[in-house]
């Protein structure tokens, strides 16, 4: 697994919902909402699991990483309610979208070197 691809992957959510808000698009809510459905998760629960299960920063990946995907799954579900403006705001500064994508990258950072991968 890739870890610097994965954490340029979930940095790039924010531009796909600008996007599916611009396009007004409708996304799939039950896989961007399941942590274990991206290259991440499967890696996270499958290989990555039984190789660095030992470091605690592999549980707070997951835990993390889960996080980000429950508040990527309630903005998903925002925008397919054509709930754009508000939308726009859950994916701003300071949100609980923005704090968890910003906590799944450094969360990954910290797997990639405690992992020395």
């Amino acid at each position: 697994m890739d870890l610097s691809e994965a954490m340029k992957v979930h940095a790039e959510w924010k531009i796909k919902f600008r996007n599916a808000i611009a396009k007004q698009q409708t996304l799939d809510v039950a896989t961007i909402s399941a942590d274990n459905c991206c290259a991440l998760g499967k890696w996270l629960y499958g290989e990555g699991k039984i190789k660095f299960s030992r470091l605690k920063s592999h549980a707070d990946c997951v835990a993390r990483h889960a996080v980000f995907h429950q508040e990527a799954g309630n903005v998903a579900r925002t925008i397919n309610e054509k709930k754009f403006t508000e939308a726009e705001d859950m994916i701003a500064p300071n949100t609980p979208f923005f704090k968890a994508s910003t906590n799944v990258i450094i969360a990954i950072g910290a797997l990639q070197r405690d992992a020395n991968i």
